[in-house]
């Protein structure tokens, strides 16, 4: 068993070093693209060209509601490719070695600054700067897209962590199914309440071990919610040794040492079916992705289980937060077709373009405004979900871009081990690695050698 005092100690430690270490197998190269943003018109260019879009899987129902709208109502046409989540790093490393990248770029928030700050974009500072609205978009995936002044990124898809909890388990074991936990404490509570049905194949809570983007989703809100922090306000140290990042660590030690209290492969889930055994019933209680909720309020539509969404809490009750994650897009450098495609990032950012893709939709639109405005309507779960951005109470945390490695972009395959983030791998370590063995390729994620400790305390 891990000491918890020294762990905590070791977390801080490990991430510091981890923000300022380069991956030296996947590093890149270079401070901005090839294409170039000067002289487009400020809406764009709508000529009936063809402009192509990658995304990853994850998010694929709302990139085609986004597509699928904008190709009726544009001359323009935008070729959709859906990428699994595990090979995009390796398709955009490969891609951008041959200059093959597609129009448009979108990708996880927290890959957003590595590729920044490796030109895998066009400047589109002027672009963004002439925005009206550009203080009503989230101002994080603007953030992660913003190397030495320069912005190259806007948001795509919004994406929060909010707990869930399945009001049926919560009946049965004689729970509240209208009361969701307000601290960390309670989460614990609940859990083990649901643990204590000892029914076939259900568990109190689930955990995302092996997956380093999994882990800062669900764990850094409660430390937020807190008021404490992750890392230092310029990004460059981590600040993991407090109070409430132990008390975190401490609850998930409680409910692994609890017969039932996290799923069956929480030790071994690399992220890829995180949400499957919620979605499944099998689980009581968990943080959990907005994007995934749509899915379970249509499923209890058809007789499913009934679903309770409420923010993230920290170790006091009263205080909640969220991981303000998603995807963020930007014209790549390849791009020979920059006006059109800044036609379509234009578009996207306007509130009635959000309200139809987004909030008719049921999904989390990226604006403020539409936020406050286009869901009066709608379930009181999303209006929940939606307030954990407009309170203003989240965050996208951010490292210095500065720590470049000076070869290139690997292509798939040339990592030497599997990161918690997924980046692609030639050969997975039979042990667990040392904390910086193997980093990924994104700052945030770096963080996440709390994986490996995670994975400790469940042994």
């Amino acid at each position: 068993m891990v000491s918890f005092n020294k762990l905590t100690r070791t977390l801080a430690g490990i991430a510091a070093a981890a923000l300022i270490v380069p991956l030296a197998a996947c590093g890149g190269s270079g401070n901005g693209g090839t294409a170039t943003a000067e002289g487009i018109p400020a809406k764009g260019t709508d000529d009936g060209t063809e402009i192509t879009l990658w995304t990853r899987s994850p998010l694929e129902r709302q990139a085609k509601n986004v597509v699928e709208a904008y190709n009726k109502s544009h001359k323009n046409q935008v070729k959709l490719e859906i990428i699994p989540n595990d090979d995009m790093e390796g398709k955009v490393g490969g891609a951008s070695q041959t200059d093959s990248l597609p129009d448009i770029l979108a990708g996880d928030v927290v890959r957003i600054p590595y590729w920044a700050s490796e030109g895998i974009f066009t400047d589109i500072t002027k672009q963004i700067d002439g925005l009206d609205n550009k203080a009503d978009l989230q101002q994080g995936h603007i953030e992660a897209g913003t190397v030495d002044g320069a912005e190259y990124t806007l948001p795509f898809i919004t994406d929060v962590s909010v707990m869930v909890w399945n009001k049926n388990l919560y009946k049965e074991a004689g729970l509240d199914p209208e009361q969701g936990p307000k601290s960390i404490d309670q989460f614990v509570e609940q859990a083990k309440k649901v643990a204590a049905l000892n029914k076939d194949g259900v568990a109190g809570s689930y955990l995302a071990g092996q997956s380093g983007g999994a882990l800062v989703f669900d764990l850094f809100p409660s430390v937020w919610a807190d008021g404490e922090s992750v890392m230092n306000k310029d990004g460059s140290e981590a600040t993991l040794d407090n109070d409430s990042m132990k008390g975190v660590l401490d609850a998930y030690k409680e409910l692994a040492n609890t017969t039932n209290g996290l799923g069956a492969g929480s030790k071994e889930e690399t992220g890829a079916t995180w949400t499957a055994p919620f979605a499944n019933g099998k689980i009581g209680v968990m943080p959990y992705p907005n994007t995934s909720t749509t899915a379970l309020f249509d499923a209890e539509k058809d007789g499913g289980f009934e679903v309770g969404v409420a923010p993230i809490p920290g170790t006091k009750e009263g205080k909640t937060s969220t991981f303000l994650g998603g995807d963020a897009m930007g014209i790549s450098k390849d791009s020979k077709h920059v006006a059109q495609a800044w036609n379509f990032l234009y578009w996207l950012m306007q509130s009635d373009a959000q309200k139809e893709v987004f909030a008719d939709q049921g999904d989390t639109a990226s604006n403020i405004q539409t936020l406050k405005t286009a869901y009066k309507d709608a379930d009181p779960r999303i209006q929940t979900i939606n307030s954990v951005i407009i309170d203003g109470n989240g965050q996208t945390p951010k490292s210095p871009a500065s720590t470049k490695p000076s070869t290139p972009l690997a292509p798939r395959g040339s990592c030497s081990c599997r990161t918690p983030c997924g980046v692609p791998v030639t050969s997975r370590p039979t042990t667990r690695p040392s904390p910086t063995s193997c980093l990924p390729s994104d700052s945030v994620v770096m963080l996440l050698t709390i994986t490996h400790q995670i994975t400790a305390i469940t042994e």
